[in-house]
């Protein structure tokens, strides 16, 4: 319920933003996510769907080895403040009930968030977002198995092609665990630029 609210979409029987009073939160939400909400409703609506979404995407991959490490989060908070030009407490919040709503309901609202975010966005954003994705999987030093199959198939939900995922992919070859598990079996060094 929060998170739909909090991209902007809204279930038939409730009111729309403009019909209920700023402060006015559902009955099932608690003070705490009340504030919460109170804070990230201030945003134009379309910067607040934006940046929810990105945000979800950041902890959808985050969360995909079901561990999110405290490197994970910091990035995400620095990337969402970037991106969505927030102040940190706004961004702490973004991250945290992106990350709150995809531990509780992932699955099916990873589709649908991810969905949405490639609706309201170009591909230039999708192909930012991705990499930023990418990012987050890396921060403690690697991209688990998991992660790697969660922005595969994030990548695929935006709608972009092999070649850009391939592209990008590319820009963290050295992260990706399998490769470094295998440097460290066969003691093979990466290739130095050229």
């Amino acid at each position: 319920m929060v998170l739909r609210r909090f991209l902007g979409l809204r279930d038939e029987q409730e009111p729309a933003p403009s019909q209920r009073p700023a402060d006015a939160a559902a009955p099932t939400d608690t003070a705490t996510v009340r504030r919460i909400v109170a804070a990230i409703e201030a945003l134009p609506e379309a910067q607040r769907r934006f940046v929810a979404g990105f945000a979800y995407v950041l902890g959808r991959t985050a969360h995909a080895d079901l561990l999110v490490s405290d490197d994970e989060i910091a990035l995400m908070e620095r990337t969402v403040m970037d991106v969505g030009g927030l102040p940190e407490p706004q961004a702490v919040l973004v991250v945290q009930i992106a990350r709150s709503q995809n531990e509780l309901y992932g699955g099916t609202e990873d589709y649908l968030v991810t969905r949405e975010f490639r609706q309201i966005s170009s591909e230039d954003q999708r192909l930012s977002l991705l990499r930023c994705a990418f990012a987050v999987g890396a921060a403690e030093g690697s991209i688990t198995a998991e992660e790697s199959a969660e922005l595969n198939q994030i990548a695929k939900e935006l709608d972009l092609s092999d070649e850009q995922l391939t592209a990008v992919r590319g820009e963290f070859t050295e992260q990706f665990a399998a490769i470094q598990q295998m440097r460290e079996t066969t003691g093979l060094k990466p290739k130095p630029d050229a």
